[in-house]
């Protein structure tokens, strides 16, 4: 599929989205934006072409939403969770698919639920909520969990300091062909510190205009 064949309504679509899971949860809220940005930028780099890179932000944006489902007291725990409440936040990918499906009788929306649904699966088999491994993994999901998990390991919280972007990539590297797809990884590693600071150098007008459609 082409560019010309993503709605000119989508990005509104998203933004109303991202408004009710900011009201919910802040900090998934700045996470999914922040997620989305590397996840299209790594697309861009390993040479995806436009549409999929869309596909990817798009769904990178909605990887999360099942989160609004998920009762504050394992949401916002600070702590470890209990295998009990990791089985209930296990839940999310499955509860975004929710959300997106009503909007999948459209091919672009359609095309969102792969990265959407399997974005923990791992390349072990070890991830969830399908165990899938290796290939069995759509492409879009790979690049999110890439995208995703790098910004879970620098990302501040009140309870715990994020990690330098330095230890992220060792981080990254060490579980490549394990956990993550290693080409996939070797292409971030190289191409993300050239990339802008999505928290000091990009504003909330760079991102709208980012995702809007091209004239």
């Amino acid at each position: 599929m082409a560019w010309n064949d993503i709605p000119d309504w989508a990005e509104k679509v998203m933004m109303s989205l991202l408004q009710a899971l900011r009201e919910r949860d802040p900090y998934t809220y700045g996470h999914c934006r922040r997620v989305a940005f590397n996840a299209g930028q790594l697309a861009k780099a390993a040479g995806l072409n436009v549409y999929d890179q869309k596909v990817i932000e798009y769904s990178s944006v909605f990887h999360d939403l099942g989160k609004i489902a998920i009762p504050d007291e394992v949401l916002q725990k600070p702590g470890r969770l209990t295998p009990e409440e990791q089985a209930i936040i296990r839940v999310h990918p499955i509860k975004s698919v929710e959300i997106i499906q009503p909007l999948t009788q459209i091919p672009f929306f359609r095309d969102l639920i792969p990265g959407i649904r399997h974005h923990h699966e791992r390349l072990d088999g070890k991830g969830y909520p399908d165990r899938q491994v290796g290939d069995e993994i759509p492409l879009q999901a790979r690049v999110i969990l890439i995208a995703d998990t790098f910004d879970a390991m620098t990302s501040t919280r009140p309870y715990r300091k994020g990690l330098p972007k330095d230890v992220a990539y060792k981080e990254l590297t060490q579980f490549a062909g394990r956990q993550f797809d290693e080409q996939l990884v070797k292409i971030f590693a190289q191409a993300h510190p050239s990339w802008p600071d999505y928290d000091t150098e990009i504003t909330e007008e760079f991102v709208t205009e980012h995702f809007k459609r091209a004239a």
